[in-house]
C-alpha cells in the first residue's frame, strides 16, 4: 500500500569529491558519518540514510527538527576530517510504499524537488531546503543556511575547535585547560569564530522546523 504520509527527505553529496587524493579515507569517513547518524536519529528515521552513489546519500525522517540535528552532526563530523559535504532538507509526501530499510525506489512530490536542491553545484551554501509549497520559508531557510557556511568557513582550525567543543557543552574553563591557554584566550577565540551568532542562527531554523513538525503532526 502506497504512503499518504508527509517526510522531512534529508540529501547530501561530498564537494568535489572526485578530486581528493585520499579517496579510500574519504569513503570511510563519509559511511562512518552516515552509519552514526543511523545509529544515533534511529527513532526519527523513517528510511534510513542510505548512500545511493559513492559520494551521495538520501533518507527519510519523521522529524525536520532532527533531520537539521543530522546534517549539523555529519556537516561538523566530515569537515573534522577536511571534508566539506552539501546537504539539502525536504519536504516530500510519498506516493509509493515506504521502504524502510533503504531509502531507494520511492517516489512522491517533493521528492525531484529537493533533488534539484541538491543538484544546483551554482549554490556555494552547504545548508539548503526545499518546501515547494512554502517558498517564503524555503528562501529564509535558505538565508540562514547560507550564513552558517559563511561562518563555518572563514573559522581557522583553532577557532573550529574552540566553537565545536563549545557546542559539545565544554565550558571555557575546561577548553582553557585543554588548550592550557587562559580562559579570556577562549572567549576571545570564541567571539571571532562568531560563535554566539552561529548558536542563534542554529536555533532559529531548529525553531522554525519544529513549528513545521507540529503542524505536520512530527517529531
Amino acid at each position: 500500500m502506497a504512503s499518504d504520509h508527509s517526510y522531512a527527505a534529508l540529501m547530501g553529496d561530498l564537494v568535489r569529491s572526485e578530486s581528493s587524493e585520499a579517496i579510500d579515507a574519504l569513503h570511510d569517513h563519509f559511511n562512518n558519518a552516515v552509519d552514526r547518524q543511523n545509529d544515533e536519529r534511529r527513532p526519527a528515521l523513517a528510511s534510513p540514510l542510505t548512500i545511493t552513489l559513492g559520494d551521495e546519500f538520501q533518507g527519510l525522517m519523521l522529524s525536520f527538527r532532527e533531520a537539521a540535528f543530522a546534517a549539523r552532526a555529519m556537516r561538523l563530523e566530515l569537515f573534522g576530517h577536511g571534508i566539506e559535504c552539501r546537504f539539502v532538507i525536504g519536504a516530500i509526501s510519498l506516493r509509493t510504499p515506504l521502504n524502510d530499510k533503504r531509502a531507494w525506489n520511492m517516489m512522491g512530490p517533493g521528492l525531484s524537488a529537493a533533488r534539484a536542491k541538491l543538484n544546483d553545484k551554482r549554490a556555494s551554501s552547504l545548508y539548503r531546503f526545499s518546501f515547494p509549497n512554502d517558498p517564503l520559508l524555503e528562501q529564509l531557510l535558505d538565508a540562514i543556511g547560507a550564513g552558517l557556511t559563511a561562518i563555518e568557513r572563514r573559522w581557522t582550525e583553532t577557532q573550529r575547535s574552540d566553537v565545536l567543543a563549545a557546542l559539545d557543552g565544554l565550558n571555557a574553563t575546561d577548553i582553557a585547560a585543554r588548550r592550557n591557554v587562559s580562559v579570556h584566550t577562549v572567549y576571545k577565540v570564541q567571539r571571532s569564530g562568531e560563535l554566539d551568532l552561529y548558536q542563534t542562527q542554529w536555533q532559529a531554523i531548529y525553531e522554525a522546523l519544529a513549528a513545521i513538525d507540529r503542524k505536520s503532526g512530527g517529531g
